[in-house]
């Protein structure tokens, strides 16, 4: 065959491949084009929304509730807001990304984005650090004793087991849904150390002496774990850390001769310590408490930091871009996912102790299997991998359903919840603050270049 026909053949082939996909560009119906699914998707979360924010339902009329939510003003609203999110993605998009890029032209300059300049430059980091550290040390003193107690009871408390939460799934790429056993873990072993379960210690300790315990009694259970699950997963890995955590919650429940049952415990004492002739205790004041915690979560966040850049962090790396391809490269997938597992357990020893000793008493039903979803959620809402964005994520969606206390009935919540984190995974699926490898993963997913994303990876392997 000459040069000349076989181009021809060649122009031939790109011309009919060209022409079978607008064909089936064609034959997709306008409805099914990804346009118009993000518009029904957006259509049935305003329903949604109309049906959460309408009216309460009575046990007299089962459609009550429906008939009053669907029929008024208030769905034409909701309806207007949902659409008109869809509406400004899908034609104002890039307007509005022209202008944003210009703003941040303006303030990051020739560096990149903020988050480039912020890694580029040390002393602008810095700055922001000790800024945002005493920013974090002063503001608590100037709010109302209610938003003093949300800031420790649940924001740093939340912050601690996002954190450690991360280092599984961020990090390692190891789907875990039953985190939250871990705190309860932490929790009871503090209950135990200070004398407080039917079972009697061999010596009773001050609440500070109980972190450490407390810290290596999760790293242990956190090998449990993960030492029979190291073959799982995905799905089938979140499913066996879910049984993880209804274990816990039922032996809590039911072993009434050592947790102490449904009763839990009582009378936990607080944090106290005596030196050189100086004595504290804590009260049921949130600011020391406050402060006792900030000082922890910077701890963790200085010592995982230079854990995520060392030969263990790259080490996770591996395992969660390619488990396959990282063993075959010499790394030990066995040892660094029972590392993953134990070290971001240790956080919720810190946090269990810490939360048990202000309220002083622990039951079985403080550990619901919802708050394990509720970590996971500020953990992706936030940016997986990313230690600012999961802290901006437990902060943003902690304080949201407080802040909506005085003005939605405290069964539909968690519904508002619910719907930002719809919004949030159509529009910007890398969380707020990501890292600029999960931002890349997800970029060439949109491109469909490669996986992208580790978490997506069948259980049984790649094909």
């Amino acid at each position: 065959m000459s040069v000349v026909e076989s181009s021809k053949d060649t122009g031939k082939g790109t011309g009919e491949n060209i022409a079978s996909a607008a064909s089936r560009l064609r034959r997709t119906a306008w409805y099914q084009q990804p346009r118009f699914t993000r518009l029904w998707a957006m259509v049935a979360l305003g329903v949604l929304l109309a049906l959460v924010t309408g009216e309460q339902g009575t046990t007299r009329d089962i459609f009550f509730s429906v008939k009053g939510s669907l029929t008024g003003l208030n769905l034409w609203i909701c309806l207007a807001v949902t659409i008109g999110i869809w509406a400004l993605r899908e034609f104002a998009a890039e307007p509005i990304k022209s202008s944003v890029a210009a703003v941040k032209s303006t303030v990051s300059g020739p560096a990149g984005t903020v988050q480039d300049r912020l890694r580029a430059d040390a002393r602008l980091r810095w700055g922001l650090i000790v800024g945002g550290l005493v920013l974090a040390l002063w503001l608590p003193s100037t709010l109302a004793r209610t938003w003093q107690t949300v800031l420790v009871d649940q924001i740093a408390i939340f912050a601690l087991l996002a954190i450690g939460l991360n280092v599984v799934i961020g990090w390692a790429g190891l789907l875990d849904l039953g985190f939250f056993a871990f705190f309860a873990v932490g929790a009871y072993s503090t209950a135990y150390w200070t004398g407080r379960l039917p079972v009697e210690p061999p010596v009773v300790l001050n609440n500070f002496w109980v972190i450490p315990i407390a810290v290596v009694t999760c790293l242990i259970t956190g090998v449990l774990l993960g030492a029979p699950t190291l073959r799982l997963r995905g799905d089938y890995l979140a499913i066996v850390t879910l049984g993880f955590h209804e274990i816990i919650y039922l032996v809590a429940k039911n072993a009434d001769g050592l947790t102490g049952g449904p009763q839990g415990a009582r009378l936990i004492p607080d944090f106290s310590f005596s030196f050189g002739g100086i004595e504290y205790e804590w009260s049921i004041d949130p600011l020391p408490y406050w402060y006792l915690l900030v000082f922890f979560i910077v701890l963790v966040i200085v010592l995982f930091s230079r854990l995520e850049h060392s030969r263990v962090g790259r080490a996770w790396t591996a395992i969660r871009e390619d488990e396959i391809a990282a063993a075959a490269n010499g790394v030990d997938t066995v040892k660094f996912k029972l590392m993953a597992f134990a070290i971001g357990a240790s956080t919720s020893g810190v946090a269990g102790v810490i939360f048990t000793s202000k309220y002083g008493y622990i039951n079985p039903e403080v550990f619901p299997l919802l708050q394990s979803i509720l970590i996971l959620a500020y953990v992706i809402f936030g940016g997986m991998g990313s230690i600012p964005g999961v802290l901006m994520g437990a902060a943003l969606l902690v304080w949201l359903p407080e802040a909506l206390k005085d003005y939605v009935d405290p069964a539909d919540r968690y519904m508002y919840l619910g719907a930002l984190l719809v919004i949030m995974m159509i529009y910007r699926p890398q969380g707020i603050w990501p890292s600029r490898r999960r931002q890349r993963e997800l970029t060439m997913a949109g491109e469909g270049v490669g996986d992208a994303d580790a978490m997506s990876e069948p259980a049984g392997g790649k094909a």
